[in-house]
């Protein structure tokens, strides 16, 4: 392995250590390159598929063909006597859980199935695991299983699935809403435009499939099971997963190195894995389980369908009297999740009239979950088709009309927010986009081409989540630091990130900080989820070193043989791995001399990183954007093409421009793959995906990519967190869902209904 590597490396506990890059492939600072990026693009990186114990048996999971019913019969007897099956597990053999499935006993303990009957209740559900000597073995011994169904009628799509009225939505979030009076609202329009949209269902498909490796060993007496797995809440998901399994959360080491992309779907506990624990435990031998990509389309979530209907208010000078946002929701038959689309509307636009509603359907597909901008993506892209629609009732430019409907406090709430830059970004994208000039009327713009030619634009808007995590930094007598938290980088930079945050609060270079993360048994800094892990984790590390910083400042000030000796009053600074009087900078002492002389070979601090209370009972706190699209369309054909697109955000503090513009950018082509490409199709017979891999199930490639330009817009908050910061990761996906909408719709005349838009959409 060649010498850069040597610092990447694995260990038993802390699952990954790594230290920043030579500096020929970055510079530390605001713009320092990925720490993982090399082992990345090289090879070196290891994920869960890569890592395989001696001896380890491979599990294969049996997922049902139909939606509904049950399984009659399964040739188990078939599946043994192949020479390399050791065992097939089924609901009569499965080893007892001290926790059912079906018991909720935290809220992110979502049900799911782990063979505790022979119920199908989706299609794509696990029914059997077949643990082989290898993986060959099992997946002949799966097929040989050959399930016979009792099939029922699967209820499959909006007229099939059964309609219930949630208490919540989403993640605790309130089903109904409503400020004013929105048929007062309506009823004083002048103008009122109603819009109904579909959005489909969206699976995830990261590039890593889900994986895990689970092996039990014997300490002190106790077992402990050590399970790799690629994991966005390590902490939270080894003490759930000791709940199933009846042992202390401490005796789970869930370690989560690199993953290859989540998107919320590597979130949660999901069947597999606690399959895949037991069967360890009962085999004595470790156990290694990938999911084919297949099975991550129902067992691991999805982004639900969802029908919207927006219907706006609006007085003849453009400003919006009532807006109120109606939702059905697709979930599944036996979890609550229904996807929060209507929360997109309550905090944007100043509208005094303001309401939304959510209705959830039941149908036999897997549990809807959390998927990049939950809610929000759906929720928004509607929104923004319909604010269109209404400023074209009323004869204005979609900017001015949004620019006229601009909320000063959270119309929702009534807060005030804790930072707010939208207006900002709205000139500044729009004049780097051009937009100026746009003419009002559909095709009427054309390129040398004769392609008809299209404006649009969109408001992105995405709350600033921050959860409560720890972390620890230890300082060492060489200078040099370990910042230790189970922290969680699937992609976004967050280790690169989180190291930058540990040195800054320690007051030295990122270059001298090992960072120690992707494991349960370190300092639990949350989970990666909700665009607030940077705000999360990065605090509890900068209050970490800021902590050895007072440690350090104690020993000097009460040290007569210190320089900085008596300097209480003037107060000191940390930098560069000094402690200088603020008074008078030239006086100070370095962190090595001041341990050294106190006989210490490190010093250990720890923080936490939390919102103050106050803080969020006052402010209302989000990261916003404004995104403008063009596209290109053939007048025969109908092909649709992006050409370029523009975002502008404000998100607080931007403590590395690299990391953002890559998480800007990513969202900014999810919302072009929303608008024209994702959409999962199930049968109505068997309740089956139809297109459950990379072949069917279309997500754009790099000849789809237009050109991009993100830029952002400086912003100060001082309430958001100690950091300033506020998350990148969802909000490019809010408002460029709607842009490109919206240029479709300037480009033909057309109003889209649903999404993806199709060509055959196009009334050309």
């Amino acid at each position: 392995m060649p010498d850069d590597f040597r610092k990447i490396t694995p260990d038993a506990d802390h699952g990954f250590s790594i230290a920043a890059p030579p500096r020929r492939f970055g510079t530390g600072g605001q713009s320092a390159a990925r720490r993982d990026g090399l082992a990345k693009v090289t090879g070196a990186a290891r994920y869960t598929a890569d890592v395989s114990p001696a001896k380890a048996l491979h599990g294969v999971i049996v997922s049902a063909r139909i939606a509904r019913g049950r399984v009659a019969a399964m040739n188990v007897a078939a599946a043994m006597a192949h020479p390399g099956v050791v065992e097939v597990m089924t609901p009569q053999n499965r080893p007892p859980l001290a926790q059912h499935p079906d018991e909720k006993r935290h809220p992110f303990n979502f049900r799911h199935e782990a063979l505790q009957d022979d119920r199908v209740r989706y299609a794509g559900q696990a029914i059997a695991m077949v643990l082989g000597d290898s993986l060959e073995a099992a997946t002949e011994g799966a097929r040989l299983l050959a399930p016979v169904y009792e099939a029922e009628v699967p209820r499959i799509g909006f007229d099939a699935a059964e309609p219930w009225t949630p208490q919540m939505v989403g993640f605790f979030a309130p089903a109904t809403h409503e400020i004013g009076n929105i048929a007062k609202g309506l009823a004083d329009a002048d103008v009122v435009s109603e819009i109904t949209m579909d959005t489909p269902a969206q699976f995830h498909n990261a590039m890593e499939p889900h994986a895990i490796v689970a092996e039990w060993v014997q300490e002190d007496g106790r077992a402990r099971l050590l399970l790799d797995t690629p994991n966005q809440g390590p902490v939270m998901t080894a003490g759930l997963l000791a709940g199933y399994l009846g042992i202390a959360a401490e005796d789970v080491v869930l370690r989560t190195p690199f993953i290859g992309g989540g998107f919320g779907s590597k979130l949660m506990i999901y069947g597999a894995m606690v399959l895949t624990a037991l069967a360890a435990r009962a085999q004595g031998r470790a156990v290694k389980t990938v999911l084919t990509r297949a099975q991550m389309y129902g067992p691991v979530g999805h982004r639900a369908g969802t029908r919207q209907k927006l219907t706006l208010g609006v007085a003849r000078d453009g400003r919006l009297t009532a807006l109120s946002h109606d939702v059905q929701a697709l979930t599944s038959s036996f979890e609550d999740f229904v996807e929060p689309a209507g929360r997109a509307s309550q905090h944007l636009y100043a509208a005094p009239n303001l309401a939304m509603s959510h209705i959830g359907l039941r149908g036999d597909i897997g549990t809807p979950l959390a998927m990049r901008a939950p809610g929000e993506a759906s929720g928004s892209a509607a929104l923004e088709v319909a604010m269109d629609v209404a400023a074209d009732a009323v004869g204005l430019d979609p900017l001015e009309f949004r620019l006229r409907n601009y909320a000063e406090v959270d119309p929702s709430t009534g807060q005030a927010f804790s930072s707010k830059a939208l207006r900002e970004c709205y000139a500044q994208g729009a004049a780097a986009f051009g937009w100026a000039g746009r003419p009002l009327a559909a095709r009427s713009m054309r390129d040398r081409r004769g392609r008809l030619l299209g404006w649009g634009m969109g408001t992105a808007q995405y709350l600033c989540t921050m959860y409560r995590g720890e972390a620890r930094v230890i300082l060492r007598g060489d200078g040099s630091a370990v910042a230790e938290v189970a922290g969680v980088d699937m992609g976004q930079g967050a280790w690169t990130i989180l190291a930058q945050t540990a040195a800054e609060g320690l007051g030295i270079s990122p270059e001298k900080v090992l960072l120690r993360s992707g494991s349960s048994v370190l300092p639990d800094g949350s989970v990666a989820g909700g665009s607030g892990h940077t705000a999360t984790a990065g605090t509890a590390l900068s209050e970490a070193g800021k902590d050895v910083v007072k440690q350090l400042t104690a020993l000097a000030l009460n040290d007569p043989k210190s320089p900085l000796f008596g300097a209480g009053n003037s107060g000191v600074l940390a930098v560069e791995g000094r402690l200088l009087r603020a008074d008078n900078p030239a006086v100070g002492e370095a962190y090595v001399d001041i341990m050294a002389r106190a006989g210490l070979r490190d010093l250990t601090g720890t923080g936490v990183g939390e919102r103050a209370a106050e803080n969020a009972e006052k402010y209302a706190m989000f990261s916003h954007g404004a995104v403008f699209a063009e596209v290109a369309i053939d007048p025969d054909l109908g092909q649709i093409l992006v050409t370029r697109m523009v975002g502008a955000f404000a998100a607080g503090r931007i403590l590395n421009p690299r990391m953002v513009q890559s998480q800007l950018e990513g969202g900014m082509i999810w919302g072009l793959s929303f608008a024209l490409h994702e959409e999962a199709v199930f049968d109505p017979t068997s309740g089956k995906v139809l297109n459950d891999d990379l072949a069917g199930y279309h997500i754009p490639v790099h000849a789809d990519i237009p050109a991009i330009q993100t830029m952002t817009v400086e912003e100060i908050d001082p309430f958001v967190n100690a950091l300033g910061v506020k998350g990148v990761g969802e909000v490019g996906i809010t408002g460029s869902v709607g842009a490109i909408a919206n240029a479709i719709r300037h480009a033909t005349g057309y109003t889209p209904t649903k999404f993806p838009i199709r060509i055959e959409d196009l009334p050309l």
